[in-house]
């Protein structure tokens, strides 16, 4: 029985996960067959583990899976490719939980962007924050 922390709980005392905990992802078919290939994917009483992206998938589909999958007891990971999470942007810019933890991969065919990111970009932001920088020029 593996232990994780859900949100909205007191102390940061974990829940144990009777199974452990799963990986979850939502991205192209390639990517989905290789993390299926991998034995990632796991199908429980008609609920899925991943969403496979197609050109006929809707931006409403995507935002539903990520929502259902973020409110998984199961669920310790998310992994999303960066051309999918570009279509849900504002839900990850206002997700702030920690588990499960959302992470945004390189997509086939498309370069990862870094800037795109919004873990990188938090990352960023917080050493800006903390970094301090001298005002006067030493010679």
């Amino acid at each position: 029985m593996t232990t994780r922390a859900r949100p909205g709980q007191k102390g940061g005392k974990m829940k144990p996960t009777p199974g452990g905990s799963l990986v979850a992802v939502i991205a192209d078919t390639d990517t989905i067959t290789g993390f299926l290939l991998a034995g990632v994917g796991q199908v429980e009483k008609g609920k899925k583990n991943f969403l496979v992206v197609d050109n006929k998938t809707t931006q409403a589909q995507i935002a539903e899976a990520f929502k259902e999958l973020t409110s998984r007891e199961d669920i310790a990971v998310i992994l999303i490719s960066q051309v999918v999470a570009n279509d849900i942007r504002h839900l990850l810019d206002e997700y702030d939980q920690l588990v499960p933890t959302v992470l945004e991969i390189p997509s086939r065919g498309v370069p990862y962007d870094p800037d795109k990111d919004f873990i990188m970009v938090r990352i960023k932001t917080v050493s800006y924050t903390h970094l301090t920088l001298p005002t006067k020029r030493i010679v």
